[in-house]
């Protein structure tokens, strides 16, 4: 075979299969998705067999939106032998480059959680297998490809690889966080893996630090306000609703219950825009452009809630108002990030700013 494997959230695999199907469309890597629902994969089979590393090249995995993980896919090793394993995956590797990592995963569900034993368990003895072949480097390094085994049950696997600089290099592609006692709500985890994809980690201290100015649009009880405070920002929260104490009692906030639409700050000095308000995404898409377009703020990180049947789509209609809001106003260069992440749930969280000037 030759194809891409994808890995998304159990329930997504149709919006990500729409998804691929568009990107690989454009870079004319064509093919079909196939798919189960709930799996928590799909794989995008190729109908040429070099459009499966083309892809797996020239395809950003930061531009697809719904994708956590990809890899290029292949083999599929089947009907395994429980007692050798090893035997059919080095066979299916041979022709593989030499490979500086390897990781061996399986699906984010329930089904496939029963076999992160198994998984932990293979992974030393088909790395040793491996180095002994020659098809994986002595001591690992992050700048060759990535070796995949992908077990979608116990006898069945995908083997694949990735590259370097076109991977997550996250476990299955999932930032795990704890959540913090001290914040009001749950949802304060989703701005906080924003912040950790979007905004480089070396560039923390300049973007994300005490100070700052930020608005919270549908703050209450304050989820995100609390990422913003606990980075020393000074929070104007923007809701109806009521804050949660602790975070008034801070010093760092003020509560106005007004209109999240018709709110604008009285100074330009707002650096952090955010927003999670329950709304129509095309709206909230709009108004977040607008904001950033007319200097009301420096970023803005904000969620998309996305209806069930037409979420690939609501996106991209999304994303196009966002574009013809900036043309509007005069700018073509601007960076915008899209991403279905662990802690969403029938949403996308975005980030939009200006491209910077040198």
């Amino acid at each position: 075979m030759s194809g891409l494997l994808l890995y998304c959230r159990p329930g997504f695999e149709k919006d990500l299969a729409n998804e691929i199907q568009d990107k690989a469309g454009a870079l004319e890597a064509f093919g079909y998705p196939q798919l189960k629902v709930n799996d928590g994969y799909i794989v995008y089979q190729c109908y040429e067999p070099d459009q499966a590393d083309l892809l797996a090249k020239k395809l950003p995995l930061t531009s697809l939106v719904f994708a956590r993980q990809m890899f290029a896919c292949l083999e599929q090793v089947t009907e395994m032998d429980p007692g050798d394993r090893i035997g059919p995956i080095l066979a299916a590797v041979k022709d593989f480059p030499l490979c500086g990592e390897l990781r061996v995963e399986h699906p984010d569900t329930e089904k496939g959680k029963e076999l992160s034993k198994l998984c932990r368990k293979f992974t030393v003895p088909l790395r040793q297998a491996l180095r002994k072949q020659g098809k994986l480097l002595e001591k690992e390094v992050t700048n060759r490809p990535t070796m995949h085994v992908f077990f979608t049950d116990s006898l069945a696997a995908y083997v694949g690889y990735s590259y370097s600089y076109n991977q997550s290099p996250l476990p299955g592609g999932i930032l795990r966080l704890k959540f913090p006692s001290a914040s009001p709500s749950r949802s304060t985890l989703k701005l906080e893996e924003a912040f950790q994809l979007f905004v480089p980690k070396d560039e923390h201290e300049k973007r994300l630090t005490s100070g700052m100015n930020a608005v919270d649009l549908g703050a209450c009880p304050g989820g995100w306000t609390y990422q913003l405070v606990r980075r020393g920002m000074f929070v104007t929260a923007i809701d109806n609703g009521a804050m949660a104490d602790s975070l008034m009692d801070t010093g760092q906030v003020k509560h106005y219950a007004e209109d999240g639409f018709k709110f604008r700050p009285k100074k330009k000095n707002v650096h952090w825009l955010v927003c999670d308000m329950i709304e129509q995404p095309q709206k909230v898409a709009k108004l977040m452009a607008t904001w950033v377009a007319e200097g009301e703020c420096q970023e803005a990180m904000f969620n998309l809630k996305l209806p069930m049947k037409r979420r690939y789509d609501s996106v991209k209609e999304s994303l196009a108002l966002i574009e013809e809001v900036m043309a509007k106003h005069g700018y073509s260069r601007y960076e915008l990030q899209v991403k279905h992440l662990y802690h969403d749930r029938e949403e996308v969280t975005a980030h939009l700013r200006l491209t910077p000037r040198n």
